[in-house]
């Protein structure tokens, strides 16, 4: 390989590396956060290295979660030792990949600037990295489920009955880690359904491929392992563990947590103006429109469920764990948002051909939508490293009231501490991947946009 062949390869993928890198150097410095759960969760996994099942505390009590983030947590601690901080390295590692394939899917669908983008708003949210940085199978759920979703992409694209049974495989993985893999099966079924849709048998043969490996997966587990029959996925304590007496959960507590701590407003703002573009202008994006509409449908499903799990049902679990609950979206929010980019710049260059009135519209359009993203990713950056110094962080759900999922953290930094070097490092070496990818696309933006203010 040419040194200008080199050169070329890692001009083209430093902003991913960049992303991944400053990640990293973001994640020294947080955490690791810990709680019950992470107690739980790491003493089934050394249950299974005890007694090769994920029994927590004594021989016998058995995790009620699905098995497989617990042996892929006790082989990592084979190879590299058993301890909880050994176990958030390998959390961390998850969401590096869960950064890759939200980058793919963006690439896949919407084209590079918008991948790249969604990879950045999902790696600085601060949800993504407290969760990365929590010893919650969560973690692992989302990444074999964003790995289903992109080989199920493949397999729509390229109609591959083969890749339909690898994803059906990585969904099945997701499933028995944990069941919020559910939400990767809607944008699957759309999609399908809508790029298949004169094809009935080969939606019905493409489906059956896809189920067979998750149907065979947890039959193992439930009924030749554990006895219990299939139907015992549903047998779980969050569906049996009711609010107290006391508590009227309110059914805006998932747009409380997102809108003040998941999200913010710059984020669902951002999500909100890349809709409004789409469908207003729809002419301009055929094919993305349907993305979006695909992706807007899978997020208002994960939140309708948590909203009737927790209000209208009135239980518990789902009520104060909206940040679990409804973290499958946070992909989804992400690539919404970032594909703002593709919608600005091709209103950018449709101007050129309007009169002035429109002209002007188109660039008011474009310059809001940028602007909504940049402010998003400095917002998440600030909140982030306000987080790192915290040593208990509580993620409300209801205004002035102590209801939430709570989070210890035993090692919360300060503004002089050495680590805090490495955080600044991280955001910076993230921000410079960002500005080197879109380094010719804003030095012309910025002159178009500057031509245009003069006349």
């Amino acid at each position: 390989m040419t040194e200008g062949r080199i050169r070329q390869l890692l001009s083209d993928n430093y902003p991913l590396l960049a992303i991944l890198i400053g990640i990293v150097l973001i994640s020294v410095s947080i955490g690791p956060f810990m709680n019950d759960d992470t107690e739980w969760e790491f003493e089934a996994a050394s249950g299974v290295i005890r007694w090769g099942m994920p029994y927590a505390f004594a021989f016998g009590n058995i995790m009620n979660q699905p098995p497989l983030g617990f042996y892929v947590e006790a082989l990592f601690f084979t190879f590299f030792g058993c301890s909880i901080y050994i176990g958030v390295v390998l959390i961390t590692l998850l969401g590096l990949g869960c950064i890759i394939a939200v980058y793919k899917i963006g690439n896949v669908l919407y084209g590079k600037p918008t991948g790249l983008v969604a990879a950045a708003l999902f790696a600085l949210s601060p949800w993504e990295i407290v969760l990365s940085r929590a010893f919650l199978i969560d973690m692992q759920c989302l990444f074999f489920s964003l790995l289903c979703l992109l080989v199920g992409i493949y397999a729509i694209q390229k109609d591959s009955i083969k890749l339909f049974l690898v994803s059906g495989a990585l969904f099945g993985a997701a499933f028995l880690t944990k069941f919020f893999a559910v939400f990767a099966l809607p944008p699957i079924v759309l999609l399908l359904l809508y790029y298949r849709r004169k094809k009935l048998r080969r939606i019905i043969s493409s489906l059956g491929a896809f189920f067979l490996p998750g149907l065979s997966f947890s039959f193992f587990w439930y009924q030749i392992i554990l006895g219990q029959g299939l139907l015992s996925v549903f047998s779980h304590n969050d569906f049996a563990d009711y609010n107290s007496s006391g508590i009227v959960p309110s059914y805006f507590f998932v747009g409380h947590f997102l809108l003040n701590y998941g999200l913010g407003i710059f984020f669902v703002s951002a999500v909100v103006f890349s809709l409004l573009a789409c469908f207003l202008h729809r002419r301009l994006f055929p094919k993305i429109l349907v993305f979006d509409l695909v992706f807007l449908a899978n997020i208002t499903l994960i939140i309708a469920v948590n909203t009737f799990l927790g209000a209208s049902l009135n239980l518990k679990s789902p009520y104060n764990n909206a940040i679990k609950y409804s973290f499958q979206s946070l992909p989804f929010f992400s690539l919404l948002a970032a594909s703002l980019v593709g919608k600005c710049f091709s209103l950018f260059n449709s101007a050129k051909k309007t009169r002035k009135l429109q002209k002007t519209l188109y660039f008011s359009v474009a310059f809001v939508g940028l602007f909504l993203l940049g402010a998003t990713i400095v917002v998440n950056i600030c909140y982030s490293n306000l987080l790192s110094k915290a040593d208990y962080l509580l993620f409300r759900v209801a205004p002035n009231e102590v209801l939430g999922y709570s989070l210890f953290n035993p090692t919360p930094i300060v503004e002089n501490s050495f680590l805090m070097v490495f955080q600044y490092l991280g955001f910076s070496v993230v921000l410079s991947g960002l500005i080197w990818a879109g380094r010719h696309t804003l030095v012309e933006f910025s002159k178009r946009l500057l031509n245009a203010i003069r006349v």
